[in-house]
């Protein structure tokens, strides 16, 4: 239990990476966030395309 403890501790200090781990954090928000606006954009523009197809194809 000790050498777990001891281990975790060690861990915890350990600061190497975690500007990495940060930044890969960042860059996976931001691809969830620009993926997200993405396909908010593209089916606006589809629903902007039927009805402008809708409307000029009306007799």
């Amino acid at each position: 239990m000790k050498s777990m403890f001891k281990h975790l501790s060690r861990f915890r200090k350990d600061e190497k990476g975690t500007t990495l781990v940060e930044y890969g954090i960042a860059l996976l928000v931001a691809i969830i966030v620009g993926g997200g606006g993405l396909i908010t954009l593209a089916n606006t523009t589809n629903t902007n395309f039927t009805s402008a197809n809708t409307a000029a194809t009306r007799p």
